[in-house]
């Protein structure tokens, strides 16, 4: 099975303050993971490195077979597609959905005056239709619902089809409906073995799309657990990680967890 993410012994330092410690971490071809662990934790400063926007202060990091520090990032920018807020961000909210979408063709966000093949077309139309924004397509993203754009931002996503893809946080500030559409379509992403190695960050086991493989549990900028999901989703380690007593429950491949009750 293929290596397609190493991270041996990475710290990063920000300010002096170091945000991650003595991180170990293998992802091969074909898995989905899930990035869990309390606010603070280091959840997105490890999808940095992933993604190949930070390097480590101490230890290494190898993307697709490339060592960061050794390679130059743009050459992997195409490779790692990357949907999260700080992406978000700089996507003009005059943009057409589709325009959103395909401009990561070129890596950049907004349209000017890069040329646009067929085939550019017909990929983001196709993943249009796969999210189920296509009606949307002529729309300005300012206009779009947060369920709406976070859709979008996900075909965007996948536009390059890129090897890895790294999400952080899809699901923060949608209400129960428009999460649940995006767990679905996170769900049969995960079933489709077309599909790029997904790695997913959130606070929250209620946001574990099924389908997933595998859990990396921080806590404190550590590895509490990693590893096959259902070895490392448990209350023990979901204690040990939050710092409350957890009480976890599965059903038909969806997590909750909440406080445990403690009865006098």
């Amino acid at each position: 099975m293929r290596e397609v993410l190493r991270v041996e012994r990475a710290t990063l330092r920000r300010e002096g303050n170091a945000v991650l410690t003595a991180v170990d971490w293998t992802v091969n071809e074909g898995e989905r993971w899930v990035i869990l662990g309390p606010n603070g934790a280091g959840k997105t400063s490890l999808l940095t490195l992933a993604a190949a926007r930070t390097h480590p202060s101490e230890g290494a990091v190898w993307v697709l077979g490339e060592r960061l520090g050794r390679t130059a990032v743009q050459e992997l920018g195409l490779r790692v597609g990357l949907a999260s807020d700080a992406v978000a961000a700089r996507i003009p909210g005059r943009e057409l959905a589709r325009d959103v979408i395909m401009t990561a063709a070129h890596g950049v966000t907004g349209r000017w005056k890069e040329q646009y093949d067929l085939v550019d077309f017909e990929r983001a139309g196709a993943l249009m239709a796969a999210f189920g924004i296509q009606d949307f397509a002529a729309r300005e993203y300012r206009t779009l619902s947060e369920g709406e754009r976070k859709r979008v931002q996900l075909a965007r996503a996948l536009m390059a089809d890129p090897e890895i893809l790294l999400l952080d946080e899809p699901a923060a500030g949608l209400d129960l409906t428009g999460r649940e559409e995006l767990l679905e379509a996170l769900t049969e992403l995960a079933a489709d073995p077309r599909s790029p190695v997904l790695i997913l960050v959130t606070h929250h086991v209620e946001e574990i799309p099924r389908g997933f493989t595998h859990a990396l549990l921080l806590g404190g900028g550590r590895v509490v657990a990693g590893g096959p999901l259902a070895e490392v989703v448990t209350a023990a380690n979901l204690t040990l990680a939050y710092g409350i007593p957890v009480e976890l429950a599965e059903s038909s491949g969806r997590w909750t967890a909440r406080k445990k009750a403690i009865i006098p």
